[in-house]
């Protein structure tokens, strides 16, 4: 097996979404931190278990992530409600005592943006790792001059169930 892939395979892997340039902060929007401009969703199917059929496999919600910075932190998240399955993305971001949490538009859950935690049940909202990583050398010096890192995100390993 290739180690890049083996490593893959034990590690998950990492997809880049973009520059972090391309993030404005959210927290600066006049509009009640409403996660519509200056996010990204990104469909990221699970690892496949190579004995089930890809055939039958669509991308809906719960392969997609959602990809925002607020207060000057990168969050990557689950597109969908761990209560109600809604989509995240007409949810709004709001300041809590230590951080900051998300709110479904839905039913009004609430989700804490560091831990997960959820105010009510014991639903948990799924954190995807992030890394912001310095731009490879190119023939344009663009990125680097400007300190620009790419954004990479990864379904942690709790969450690569087939």
């Amino acid at each position: 097996m290739d180690i890049q892939k083996e490593q893959e395979s034990k590690e998950g892997a990492w997809h880049k979404v973009g520059m972090l340039s391309e993030f404005p902060d959210i927290s600066h929007e006049s509009i009640g931190c409403k996660i519509l401009p200056g996010c990204k969703t990104k469909s990221i199917p699970k690892p496949q278990d190579p004995k089930k059929s890809k055939a039958n496999r669509g991308s809906g919600l719960e392969d997609q992530v959602r990809v925002f910075k607020h207060k000057g932190f990168m969050h990557a998240i689950d597109n969908q409600c761990p209560h109600s399955s809604f989509p995240l993305k007409q949810g709004s971001v709001f300041d809590i005592e230590d951080g900051a949490g998300i709110r479904c538009f839905r039913h009004g859950w609430q989700f804490d943006l560091f831990t997960g935690t959820g105010d009510r049940g014991s639903h948990t909202l799924n954190l995807w790792d992030i890394e912001l990583r310095n731009a490879p050398a190119s023939g344009s010096m663009e990125a680097s001059e400007t300190g620009d890192k790419e954004v990479w995100v990864r379904r942690p390993p709790s969450l690569w169930a087939f």
